[in-house]
């Protein structure tokens, strides 16, 4: 089923429905992201951005996909803290009235990581950064069943390699941590309409099965699920090459 997903998915043609969706897109920077905003920007999608920096070059982003989107509204970092993520929700939610779809995309590298790197610090690490795409993911579901809206919540997992010794095998955990966060979650919104997937990069060894080679190719699952044509999917676990 995964193989004819793909397939479809990058053979299929634009998806007028998509027009008008409001979609939030989490995570964005300068190195990752652009590929997927502007493809819902293609399809005329009203757009709320947040990136994880603010720079001429994320400020170029959202200059790039402003002009094919129907709207756009942008928000800078936020702190990896409750409060803060909550609030953050609370404004995305009132940019546009509510929300059709969410991105939230994923760095599972770690920005500095010991050798000696202990269990619970690694737990820590893991926690913290999955805080906002679980936080973002619980209050944006809950706003689209109380609207009745059929949404989705994709989490996309970002790995740049070259990855060795402890950063492997942190991101080895957070991408299983990541999966399974998303099945419990589609799982428990199922009966709501509301569909949970993921897309993650090979953390091992490739697989038999087939995998996204790439961010547009990400960008083109990204739009399937969303559209009518992704309504039947939800707990879904897609594997990517490793971004380059």
């Amino acid at each position: 089923m995964l193989m004819s997903v793909i397939e479809g998915a990058r053979s299929a043609p634009a998806y007028p429905e998509l027009a008008g969706k409001r979609v939030l897109i989490t995570g964005l920077s300068s190195s990752c992201g652009v590929d997927i905003a502007r493809a819902f920007a293609d399809h005329k999608a009203r757009l709320i951005l947040q990136f994880d920096e603010m720079s001429e070059r994320t400020q170029a982003i959202a200059e790039i996909v402003a002009p094919t989107a129907l709207d756009i509204k942008a928000f800078g970092p936020v702190a990896c803290e409750a409060d803060a993520v909550a609030q953050l929700a609370r404004a995305v939610m009132q940019a546009f009235g509510g929300l059709d779809a969410v991105i939230n995309l994923v760095p599972l590298a770690p920005a500095e990581l010991g050798t000696a790197a202990s269990v619970d610090e690694i737990e820590r690490r893991i926690a913290r950064r999955l805080l906002l795409p679980c936080l973002i993911a619980k209050i944006a579901a809950n706003r689209m069943a109380l609207s009745y809206i059929e949404g989705l919540i994709l989490n996309v997992a970002i790995l740049t390699p070259p990855m060795k010794g402890p950063a492997q095998a942190f991101a080895s955990v957070a991408k299983a941590a990541l999966s399974a966060m998303t099945r419990i979650q589609a799982e428990e919104w199922a009966g709501k309409a509301i569909r949970f997937n993921a897309i993650a990069p090979q953390t091992a060894h490739p697989s038999a099965e087939p995998s996204l080679a790439g961010e547009p190719e990400v960008a083109a699952l990204a739009l399937y699920l969303a559209s009518g044509r992704g309504k039947a999917l939800s707990g879904h676990v897609f594997e990517a090459e490793p971004a380059r």
